[in-house]
């Protein structure tokens, strides 16, 4: 946003500031509410000299015709990330001159409010005070490039866990997965696909959003959205809550952290992706799903005020079929394909919870694989996995 140089004028010349709260605050609600209240005009020394001058010119006038006096002029206003192994699985021209003057005046003028007070205007939106940005709009396809560094840097702390991350301006929590519009498709209802985006949303917050999840509980509500008549799939996911290893792992489809070692900062958790959903065979229809999980995390034991964030990013495909039409269970979704990255954690243990770095020096296997930025969702994931611990550039 450009700004408009205020007039030039003698340094001994300053703006004097006598208006008060009230008619500031007044003017900038008229002002964002679209209201045509005048400005408040703050006059300069330059203008109270030409206004005495006026005065003194009108009564040399009135004395000398006995006329009456002028009315007052008004003054001018002022101017360690890694990669889980890829999961497959199931088959008028005046008015404009006219209004185009109207917001320049109204520029000026709001300039000029904004040069005596600005903390007016920054208490109007959500986090005026601490110099935050405003919330960003809601994903709706993949973006062409990695976000931009924050306009707010510096280490994050207890009270400001997201400080100096892109992830500071995402959504939080559950509301952050916002649904598509649902239409019919494939031979299903509109009903249908709504009841598909439903239970993918479910499985997206059971695996990774749910509190006793993220602390190493059994994610029973996530396990109870898949079908039970998919070959292999909960079997494998059960071995996988059972027995972790570095086969059998349920960090790919689930979030968890050692609850002996760390523990949230807080209670939010920052989420940016999409959902979207197509047509598959007669009687099938698909949801797919790209999500990125920002976890500040804090150690368990001790106060050191340290946060560290891990990055988690989910792409999956689930389908919802016509029981009619296919051997599937009423209610139940199956899984395609899965995929999964994480941002900050050990690539060397396999105990099925994520282990953060704190930054207070090495611990497990040293990165060697390629810089990776985990906040850049321009990149999709892929079903390659060259199996090397890699490095975050931020976290």
């Amino acid at each position: 946003m450009s700004t408009v140089p205020p007039p030039d004028r003698p340094d001994d010349d300053p703006v004097p500031s006598s208006l008060s709260d009230e008619q500031l605050e007044s003017f900038l609600r008229d002002a964002a509410e679209g209201g045509g209240a005048a400005a408040p005009k703050e006059p300069s020394a330059r203008a109270r000299m030409v206004a005495r001058r006026l005065r003194e010119e009108d009564e040399a006038a009135r004395r000398a015709r006995g006329g009456r006096k002028r009315g007052d002029q008004s003054p001018p206003a002022l101017p360690g990330w890694r990669t889980g192994p890829p999961t497959r699985l199931g088959d008028g021209g005046s008015r404009r001159r006219r209004v185009g003057a109207v917001v320049a005046v109204l520029a000026l003028a709001l300039f000029a409010v904004v040069a005596v007070r600005p903390s007016l205007v920054t208490d109007l939106f959500p986090g005026g005070d601490d110099g935050a940005e405003m919330p960003l709009a809601a994903e709706t396809a993949r973006p062409t490039g990695a976000p931009a560094d924050p306009a707010q840097s510096g280490r994050a702390t207890r009270e400001h866990p997201f400080r100096g991350s892109p992830a500071e301006r995402w959504a939080e929590g559950a509301d952050a997965i916002e649904l598509p519009q649902a239409k019919a498709l494939g031979g299903m209802s509109e009903e249908d696909v709504a009841f598909a985006l439903r239970r993918t949303k479910e499985l997206l917050v059971a695996a990774n959003l749910d509190p006793a999840v993220l602390r190493g509980a059994h994610p029973d509500a996530a396990l109870s959205v898949l079908d039970p008549k998919q070959p292999e799939l909960l079997p494998k996911l059960r071995r996988s809550l059972r027995q972790p290893d570095e086969e059998n792992d349920p960090l790919l489809l689930f979030t968890r952290f050692d609850p002996d070692e760390t523990r949230l900062a807080g209670d939010v958790v920052k989420v940016r992706g999409r959902m979207t959903v197509t047509a598959g065979e007669p009687g099938v229809v698909k949801v797919d799903a790209d999500y990125t999980f920002v976890y500040p995390l804090v150690r368990a034991d001790g106060d050191d005020g340290q946060v560290a964030r891990t990055i988690v990013r989910r792409a999956l495909t689930l389908t919802l079929n016509d029981p009619a039409r296919w051997e599937v269970t009423e209610g139940r979704l199956l899984m395609e394909k899965y995929f999964s990255e994480f941002g900050n954690t050990s690539c060397a243990v396999h105990d099925g919870y994520l282990h953060p770095d704190f930054g207070d020096g090495p611990s497990g296997e040293r990165p060697t694989g390629p810089l990776t930025d985990p906040y850049d969702r321009s990149r999709p994931l892929t079903d390659t996995d060259s199996g090397d611990c890699g490095r975050v550039t931020r976290t």
